[in-house]
């Protein structure tokens, strides 16, 4: 493709991934080969009948899919419950760049047809995080130690490409809900959205988890990232007000009922 470190600045991070259509399909039979097992349990149901095969060709066809049409971006690392560090996820990440300061992400627990859709990631650029109310800035998590340590990567995608992009993500900060609690009740998302946190450094995600991603998409998180060291040497410090569990305490949603307010007849 010809990419140079003097093109990628050039182009910018959303223009690499704006105009990269070409080296994005080259990468899909590899990712495909690469595509892990469907974790959990099977989702209830009757196989789709051919009349609503038929009906999802038609709408294939018609109709347009503008915002998912605009992904542009498949990152694979993991997070844990805000309130629990023991329950940890992998997470599958297909992200739309709306300006240079924003992404938006749906996240599946796979990256095949029958992958469930468990949840979302908004991402900020350090710039907007900074102007967040004091009281918003707990519900968000640094990238810092995920992208530098090798934990966050981009499957499919050539070595220097994907250091040039998690490089522009080493300051981002997420906010994260998970719909769909899979490590429970794989059947159905039941509950309600939980916040999510990403890592701040090596040894607290369970070992197991690493190897396993590791193995299936045949990368190495270690070599990864001794790849950035470029990265965490340049790093800047998280900002203040992130990755509020780290005081021991941490904001997470609870259910309870409430008086309806408005009420139409």
């Amino acid at each position: 493709m010809g990419w140079t470190e003097a093109s990628l600045n050039r182009r910018g991070f959303a223009g690499l991934f704006g105009s990269a259509s070409a080296l994005l399909a080259c990468a899909c039979g590899r990712a495909r080969a690469q595509q892990p097992a469907e974790p959990g349990g099977g989702i209830p149901g009757a196989e789709p009948s051919t009349k609503s095969k038929a009906l999802g060709l038609g709408a294939e066809v018609l109709q347009k899919k503008r915002p998912i049409d605009a992904v542009s971006m498949y990152l694979n690392g993991f997070h844990f419950y805000a309130d629990d560090m023991g329950r940890q996820i992998e997470a599958h990440h297909y992200c739309t760049h709306v300006t240079e300061d924003f992404f938006q992400c749906v996240i599946y627990d796979g990256n095949g047809d029958g992958a469930r859709l468990i949840g979302i990631e908004y991402i900020v650029s350090e710039r907007l995080f900074r102007t967040l109310p004091e009281d918003e800035k707990p519900l968000w998590h640094s990238h810092r130690h995920e992208t530098t340590s090798g934990e966050l990567i981009m499957p499919g995608i050539p070595g220097g490409v994907e250091h040039a992009a998690i490089a522009d993500l080493v300051t981002t900060y997420g906010k994260t809900w998970h719909t769909w609690q899979t490590d429970r009740h794989a059947s159905l998302p039941l509950g309600i959205p939980q916040l999510m946190m990403g890592f701040t450094q090596d040894g607290q995600i369970k070992p197991e988890l690493l190897q396993d991603r590791d193995r299936r998409f045949g990368v190495s998180k270690t070599e990864i990232g001794r790849s950035r060291a470029d990265l965490l040497a340049s790093a800047p410090p998280v900002a203040a007000g992130a990755d509020g569990w780290t005081g021991g305490q941490s904001p997470q949603l609870v259910l309870q009922t409430v008086p309806l307010r408005n009420r139409r007849e």
